[in-house]
C-alpha cells in the first residue's frame, strides 16, 4: 500500500502541482490586463467545481479554490453569451440592463463594450503569460544550473548514420541548422530528434571555410516518458563532453527566451507534421500521458540523484522547471488555435469585428462555439485513447475477461 502511494504521489503530485501554476499564471494574465484598462470582474477561480475556499476582496472580485486543481478561470460581469463574444442583440440587451441597474455610463467598465483593442490584448495576456512564465522558467534553469558547455565540434561520425550519409567528417563545427544558429552539441540534438526524416540543411565549418550539407534524420527508436517507444531523429554524431558553465542573470534570460522560441517553434512544426501526416496521430497527448510523463521523468530524477548520491530535492527542481516552462509554451500555443471555445476563437471573432463593424452572429457564434467544443473534445478522447493504450490498460481489462 506504502509504495502504491508513493508510486501514485510521484506521477500526480508534480502533474497537479505544474499544471496549477500554468492555469493560474495564464488566468493571471487575463485579469491583470483587464484590471488595468478597468474591467468589472466577478470572479477569479484556481480549480474547477465546487469551492473549498473563497472570499472577496476590496474590489468585489471573489477568489475561489475549486476542489478540481487542473484548471481556472476569470469570470467577467455580464460575461454570459457562451462564446464570450456577444452579438448585436446582446450588446443592446445588457446595456440596458447595466444602464437600468447602475446608471448611464457604467456599461463601460464592462468588457464588451471597452474597445477592441483593449479585449484583444485582455485575450492576448493569457498566452504571453504562459510564454512569459516559460522564458521566467528557463532562466531561472539556466541561472540555477548553468548551461552546456559542449562545442559543437564534431568528435566522431557513425559510418551508418545520416550523417556519414551526408558527408560529415569528424573536426566539423556545425554553425547552423536551417539558417537556425547552433551554439552547443545539446541545441543541435534538440533541433534534430523531432525531424525524423525531414531534410536539414547544416552550415559547417570545415577546414577554415563554411560548407553547407542536407542531412535527413534517421529514425531510432527511444524509450518514451509517455509510455512504449517513439522513433527521434538521429544523425549519427557525437562530440566531446564539455560539463556546465555558469551564467549571469542577464545571459540566463537571453538564454530563457531563445529556449521558449525554440520549443515553440519546434511545437508548430511537430503539429504541422501531425496534421500533414508525416507524424503519427499517436504524438497527440491527453491529461492522461502528460501526468504518466511527469511521474517517469520525475522518478527517473529521483533514482538518478540516489546512484549519484546528491540530493533528490534538487535533482527533481531541475527536472520540474523545464518540464512547467515546456507545458507552459504548450499551453501558450494551444490557446492561440483559432477554435471558438479558446483564446484564438475569441481573436477571430474580433477581427471579424474590426472588418465587418460588428460582432458574429449569434447564431454563427453558437455554431462555431458547438463545433470548436466538439473538436476539442474530439481530440481530447483520440489523445487520451492512445495514452490509455501506451500504458497497456485496454490489455489488462481484457485478460480479467479471457
Amino acid at each position: 500500500m506504502m509504495a502504491f502511494l508513493q508510486s501514485a504521489l510521484v506521477h500526480v503530485a508534480p502533474f497537479v502541482i505544474v499544471i496549477s501554476l500554468i492555469v493560474t499564471i495564464h488566468e493571471l494574465g487575463h485579469f491583470l490586463t483587464a484590471k488595468a484598462f478597468g474591467v468589472a470582474i466577478d470572479s477569479f477561480s484556481i480549480g474547477f467545481g465546487k469551492a473549498v475556499a473563497s472570499w472577496r476582496d476590496r474590489s468585489g472580485v471573489e477568489w475561489r479554490i475549486g476542489w478540481l486543481p487542473l484548471g481556472g478561470y476569470v469570470k467577467f460581469s455580464g460575461d454570459e453569451n457562451a462564446a464570450s463574444v456577444p452579438d448585436q442583440t446582446d450588446l443592446a440587451s445588457l446595456r440596458r440592463e447595466i444602464v437600468a441597474r447602475d446608471g448611464v455610463g457604467a456599461e463601460a467598465r464592462y468588457l464588451p463594450f471597452k474597445p477592441l483593442w483593449q479585449r484583444a490584448l485582455i485575450v492576448l495576456a493569457g498566452p504571453a503569460a504562459n510564454f512569459g512564465l516559460a522564458i521566467a522558467l528557463f532562466a531561472v534553469f539556466f541561472l540555477a544550473f548553468g548551461r552546456p558547455a559542449t562545442v559543437n565540434r564534431i568528435a566522431q561520425v557513425d559510418p551508418s548514420g545520416a550523417a556519414a550519409r551526408a558527408g560529415f567528417r569528424a573536426g566539423d563545427v556545425v554553425v547552423a541548422a536551417d539558417s537556425k544558429p547552433i551554439a552547443t552539441f545539446e541545441d543541435l540534438q534538440f533541433y534534430v530528434q523531432y525531424r525524423v526524416g525531414a531534410p536539414i540543411r547544416f552550415t559547417l565549418e570545415r577546414d577554415g571555410r563554411k560548407i553547407t550539407l542536407i542531412a535527413r534524420p534517421d529514425a531510432r527508436p527511444v524509450d518514451s516518458a509517455f509510455g512504449g517507444k517513439q522513433d527521434v531523429g538521429y544523425l549519427g554524431l557525437t562530440a566531446k563532453a564539455g560539463g556546465l558553465r555558469s551564467v549571469d542573470p542577464v545571459e540566463a534570460v537571453v538564454l530563457g527566451v531563445q529556449k521558449t522560441w525554440d520549443v515553440s517553434a519546434t511545437t508548430l512544426f511537430m503539429m504541422g507534421r501531425i496534421v500533414t501526416g508525416k507524424v503519427g496521430a499517436d504524438q497527440l497527448h491527453s491529461f492522461v500521458g502528460i501526468a504518466v510523463a511527469s511521474g517517469s521523468i520525475t522518478q527517473n530524477a529521483i533514482d538518478q540523484a540516489r546512484v549519484a548520491k546528491v540530493s533528490w530535492l534538487i535533482t527533481v527542481a531541475d527536472v520540474m522547471l523545464q518540464m512547467a516552462a515546456l507545458m507552459s509554451v504548450s499551453v501558450g500555443i494551444l490557446n492561440l488555435m483559432p477554435i471558438p471555445v479558446l483564446d484564438g476563437g475569441h481573436l477571430l471573432s474580433y477581427a471579424y469585428e474590426a472588418i465587418v463593424r460588428r460582432p458574429p452572429a449569434a447564431a454563427i457564434q453558437a455554431v462555431g462555439y458547438r463545433a470548436g467544443l466538439a473538436l476539442l473534445v474530439g481530440l481530447m478522447l483520440f489523445a487520451t485513447w492512445n495514452d490509455l493504450g501506451r500504458q497497456q490498460v485496454f490489455r489488462f481489462f481484457g485478460s480479467l475477461f479471457s
